[in-house]
């Protein structure tokens, strides 16, 4: 299902800096032969998400000189040391005025998590009140879809790195979880020993 209206926006989250790499922005590790911030958001398109709004952050120029991300909405959030609050915050500010009505919010090092989970997630959209998140094994995980009811709420709890964890965990209730460990391997690119999971 391709959401060609563009009511659910992709926001992919690509700012940080790799501080636990040796400083090497996650954005720019390789992965299949492109940047993994390239590899990303072609499952983000491939998933039906017809708009894609990137946050950069850690090296942005290099990520914009190096990665081919064709028809993607660019957004530098300077603030990108904070944390991943910070990128979120940036991410869905970009959004305001668009017509959006949700956000599916994915993080860049999580190569594992392909188009068909992202597929899942985005035909649980129902309105700007839906909260939806992806499971594993009933465990709430990414990608997860934020409607925009909910915008101006995560925003406010967006601190660190906690992004929007404690909106989520104050709203669980509302939570629809969508089962995708069938489909996708939510582990992240954070350490030197993860690199052995990029191909």
């Amino acid at each position: 299902m391709t959401d060609n209206d563009g009511r659910v926006a992709a926001l992919l989250l690509a700012a940080g800096g790799g501080r636990r790499l040796g400083g090497r922005p996650k954005a720019l590790l390789g992965h299949r032969g492109r940047p993994l911030v390239e590899y990303a958001a072609g499952v983000l398109r491939e998933g039906g998400c017809a708009r894609v709004h990137v946050v950069l952050g850690a090296r942005a120029d290099t990520v914009r000189e190096r990665a081919m991300l064709p028809g993607c909405v660019l957004v530098d959030n300077p603030r990108w040391e904070e944390g991943m609050g910070s990128s979120l915050r940036a991410g869905l500010e970009s959004l305001r005025g668009t017509g959006a009505r949700a956000a599916l919010v994915a993080l860049v090092d999580q190569p594992g998590i392909g188009a068909e989970a992202v597929a899942r997630l985005l035909a649980a959209y129902d309105s700007p009140a839906t909260l939806a998140s992806a499971a594993y094994g009933g465990r709430r995980g990414h990608p997860v879809l934020l409607g925009a009811d909910h915008w101006a709420g995560v925003a406010a709890t967006a601190t660190g790195d906690q992004g929007a964890r404690a909106y989520l965990k104050a709203h669980e209730d509302a939570i629809a979880l969508v089962e995708c460990a069938d489909v996708a391997r939510p582990y992240d690119i954070d350490t030197e020993a993860d690199l052995a999971r990029l191909e």
